[in-house]
């Protein structure tokens, strides 16, 4: 995943390396990026992991007549997204494919080349080009969004089945792109998106494509989610503590700024107001009526992959009628599984996916500095600090507004998510009025703000360069204006089995380190819940489950029995988590556990 832009000149003209808009697909991602081009010497496909940008003006003065340039986030985070080739195809993706006969994506660098092959293949065989789609269609899902040079033919082979992929007439020729902005950049005319196949003439070339770099050290890379090791499993603590909890819901004694009656119930419980209450479905349809857009995408829904967001997507495209394109920020917590189930979603959709990339090298160097602070003095108040990177998704979806002429912001947040305790541990005593996950009022983001900066003064490593990249990502997180942003279930009952039903419809993959399907996408989830528990005896599982017994949707008994098993440690997501930030398991694993607990040894 990430986004491309090529151009095709006219038969027996040139264009500059400097022609294609590259910046406009710097957003997809900084850390892995390619050129393709017609040179003297044949196609060449050149892999480095400086930014777009940069590549280009290395090749401001080649003249071809062939060039395609591709902005992503790393093969060995995306694996089946890096511009690959064999002999006589190279192949240009910008989505995540998944094996059909094995469900999961082809180990990183392996992707590509073995479409190319089988392209080549194909070829050989017979196939007529304009039949190799539904030929790969058959062997993977997930997103399309493809062009497929056939150099030994002299055609370029360009479709989709997400509606990812435009195509437009420039000065310079025939432009195409993943994304409607960059050909709007150039004065394109007759942009178009591709629904069916595409044949376009290019040169024939009989010599082998040529291959320049590849993965280099310095990319950021995902380690193996499903590598295991057992020593270091065991070295993971699950309590039991003797907590008093709720006679009502299971907040336990733990739980900052908790009060209990003489019955046993909890101010939680007793301040509670019914979230889970959908207003009239007919209120949204008549609300989304000014914004649609006759054959044009009409709504934004932001698409991090998870349970709810996938779920918002399904009502938005199947129920309410919407054409909607999707939007995902990548920060480099975002698991590949995440990935994998965006893509499964928006092809099966057929929704356009815009994934706006971090600097991941950068982030996560961020987040690393913020980690070993934290180890340094942990403190259960400041653990909302590792994710602090995230929070730049709210001004970006500003800009696909921007690009995309867009102003319709449907959202699908869990109504049930608010958890209260992750600023309570900090000294924030609980807002009962609070609206939704993403409200927060001034006087409490005051009185945050200055409790995490005491905090932050005990452990002066949290005062390093990812400062700035925190303060600003909580600004347009809390502060920064937001216009047409409707969230979903303020209109559809959330309901879990409907949920999770309809989403395994879809071939919605779940996590084997978990029985949850909640946030089994994100890559910080098992480490922080982890320390929670540890330390507190509670998780974001037992506020969200104390939620859905104040709703009636779950007894207590059942409550009880779910986050017996949602709090078990995740091994395989903190392993990810640790190794991905340059941690050692062992040594980490062991200050978590070394923490003192909040209920001292009353530990069954």
């Amino acid at each position: 995943m990430g986004s491309y832009v090529g151009l095709i000149a006219p038969n027996g003209t040139t264009v500059s390396g400097d022609v294609l808009p590259l910046e406009c697909i710097e957003q997809g991602g900084r850390n892995s990026n390619s050129l393709v081009w017609l040179s003297g010497d044949g196609y060449v496909v050149q892999h480095t992991d400086e930014p777009i940008t940069s590549m280009a003006k290395h090749h401001a003065s080649l003249k071809t007549q062939v060039l395609i340039g591709r902005a992503g986030t790393g093969p060995g985070e995306l694996a089946g997204t890096l511009p690959s080739a064999s002999d006589d195809v190279v192949v240009v993706n910008n989505g995540v494919l998944l094996e059909k006969d094995h469900g999961e994506t082809p180990d990183a660098g392996e992707s590509h080349p073995s479409i190319s092959s089988f392209v080549s293949a194909s070829l050989g065989e017979g196939t007529a080009p304009h039949e190799i789609p539904e030929s790969l269609y058959g062997l993977y899902d997930g997103v399309f969004a493809c062009t497929i040079l056939l150099t030994a033919l002299g055609k370029a082979l360009l479709f989709s089945n997400n509606g990812g992929l435009y195509l437009g007439e420039s000065p310079s020729g025939k432009m195409f792109a993943t994304e409607q902005y960059p050909l709007r950049q150039m004065g394109c005319r007759d942009i178009k998106r591709v629904t069916e196949p595409i044949l376009i003439d290019i040169p024939v070339e009989k010599r082998p494509v040529v291959v320049h770099g590849g993965q280099t050290a310095s990319t950021p890379h995902a380690p193996n989610i499903n590598k295991h090791n057992i020593s270091e499993e065991k070295l993971l603590e699950y309590p039991r503590p003797e907590l008093r909890r709720c006679t009502k819901c299971l907040l336990p004694e733990t739980m900052p700024f908790i009060h209990f009656d003489e019955t046993g119930e909890c101010n939680y419980c007793r301040n509670y107001r019914l979230r889970n209450q959908p207003k009239p479905k007919e209120d949204l349809f008549g609300l989304v009526e000014r914004y649609r857009r006759e054959g044009e995408a009409d709504c934004i829904v932001p698409f991090s992959g998870g349970r709810d967001s996938a779920y918002g997507l399904h009502l938005v495209a199947r129920e309410l009628g919407m054409r909607p394109v999707t939007y995902t920020y990548d920060w480099g917590m975002v698991t590949d599984l995440a990935h994998r189930n965006v893509s499964r979603m928006c092809a099966a959709l057929g929704v356009e996916n815009i994934v706006v990339a971090a600097d991941i090298r950068k982030k996560r160097d961020n987040i690393s500095r913020n980690l070993a602070a934290w180890l340094k003095s942990p403190h259960l108040g400041m653990l909302s600090i590792l994710t602090a990177g995230d929070k730049h998704f709210f001004k970006y979806i500003e800009d696909i507004k921007e690009q995309t002429g867009i102003a319709l912001n449907l959202w699908g947040v869990n109504p049930l998510e608010v958890t209260h305790f992750k600023a309570g541990f900090l000294g924030v005593r609980p807002y009962f009025e609070e609206e939704r996950v993403y409200s927060n009022g001034a006087m409490k983001q005051l009185r945050y703000h200055w409790l995490r900066t005491r905090a932050m003064v005990k452990s002066p490593g949290y005062f390093n360069r990812s400062l700035w990249d925190t303060l600003s990502g909580e600004y347009y997180r809390s502060i920064s204006r937001k216009e047409d942003y409707f969230d979903i279930f303020d209109y559809w009952k959330w309901d879990e089995k409907q949920i999770e039903d309809t989403l395994d419809g879809y071939g919605w993959e779940r996590a084997e380190d978990t029985n949850s399907t909640w946030r089994i996408g994100d890559g910080t989830a098992g480490f922080y819940n982890y320390v929670y528990h540890t330390v507190a005896g509670f998780t974001e599982h037992d506020t969200f489950r104390s939620n859905q017994i104040r709703e009636g949707d779950i007894t207590r008994e059942e409550g009880l029995r779910l986050i017996e098993e949602e709090n078990r440690p995740r091994y395989q997501n903190i392993k990810w988590y640790l190794d991905t930030l340059g941690f050692d398991f062992t040594e980490v694993i062991a200050i978590v556990n070394g923490i003192p607990r909040l209920y001292g040894n009353n530990v069954v």
